[in-house]
């Protein structure tokens, strides 16, 4: 993957948006990019990850100036936007989940960032809910305390090392990583660091890509006056259980990549353990409700998949669909 390659003249901001069946989020987020207040159109790019809904013929029939990749499967989130980067022509490259609504604004002010200072390689706005409170932006990197404790008391504890959502910031601040729902990069940073790791399918693999900023001399910036409506996890919350495995797999590669197999190895046994007590005190609330309360048997069983997935080693067969 050549993150620099360019098919033509380059021009200041590609916008890239992978998409697998969410075709009303796509359009609606298509229609903000595309309603940016910025100096010139933006070069929007669509990674269609093998959708089998109308997401394909909406985008052609109603924005065809963009970019459509059709990848005929479900390549994961690191390897569809490597595979747009390779086609993108922005000095600027957005990356937009089709959950994110950006005000019109949002991407002028992370490009106003990015011109204030050239070592900003990554930067992310302020995540809103749809009533317009405040999501979770940024976050500390993941270290064996924050996975093995309550992250909430942390946060709590030593708010100035992990940060809450409702920590209110008036300018541009460092961070260690950014929640990827809208991330503005720099195409020279890219391609000094060769892109997203494709070793991640999803979850994580912005987080991966931070550390890698921050240890090339790269800042990464949150910027709370740019604004983007974050309608959380659409896809994932078609997938539960399926999501939650490739959430900890992403985990555990994270914990190899950054520090080391035994690192990997410790949380994965805590993890497992963490999931053995789980799986006991739900099948106690569900024997308690008579097997009534249909969110209880839910987590059960979500839990339960977990557990035996761990119990089995991790194998790397079970997870979100690739076809």
């Amino acid at each position: 993957m050549n993150p620099h390659a360019h098919t033509s003249s380059e021009i200041l901001l590609s916008c890239i948006v992978v998409n697998r069946n969410t075709a009303d989020l796509l359009v609606r987020c298509l229609d903000r990019i595309y309603a940016s207040t910025l100096p010139e159109r933006p070069e929007a790019i669509v990674v269609d990850n093998g959708s089998t809904d109308e997401s394909v013929a909406r985008v052609r029939a109603a924005f065809p100036e963009a970019v459509l990749i059709e990848a005929g499967r479900n390549l994961g989130f690191a390897a569809a936007n490597n595979l747009a980067l390779e086609q993108a022509r922005g000095r600027f490259v957005l990356l937009v989940n089709t959950d994110a609504l950006l005000e019109p604004d949002c991407a002028a002010r992370l490009l106003d960032l990015m011109d204030s200072d050239p070592r900003i390689g990554m930067a992310g706005p302020q995540l809103l809910n749809a009533d317009g409170t405040l999501q979770t932006s940024y976050e500390a990197v993941p270290t064996l305390a924050t996975e093995t404790l309550n992250r909430s008391l942390l946060k709590r504890l030593f708010p100035a090392r992990f940060p809450h959502k409702s920590r209110r910031l008036t300018g541009p601040t460092e961070v260690e990583a950014l929640i990827g729902a809208v991330m503005l990069l720099r195409r020279e940073a890219l391609a000094q660091l060769g892109g997203f790791d494709e070793g991640y399918f999803f979850f994580l693999e912005e987080t991966d890509l931070a550390v890698r900023m921050r240890r090339g001399s790269w800042k990464v910036v949150h910027e709370p006056r740019a604004r983007a409506v974050h309608l959380q996890g659409a896809t994932a919350k078609t997938y539960q259980a399926a999501a939650r495995i490739e959430f900890y797999r992403s985990r555990y590669r994270f914990f190899e990549r950054h520090y080391g197999l035994t690192s990997a190895y410790v949380l994965r046994a805590a993890m497992t353990a963490n999931l053995a007590l789980n799986v006991v005190a739900l099948g106690l609330a569900m024997i308690a409700t008579l097997g009534k309360a249909s969110s209880v048997a839910n987590q059960f069983r979500v839990r339960s998949d977990l557990w035996k997935w761990h119990l089995r080693g991790c194998p790397p067969g079970p997870g979100l669909p690739r076809d």
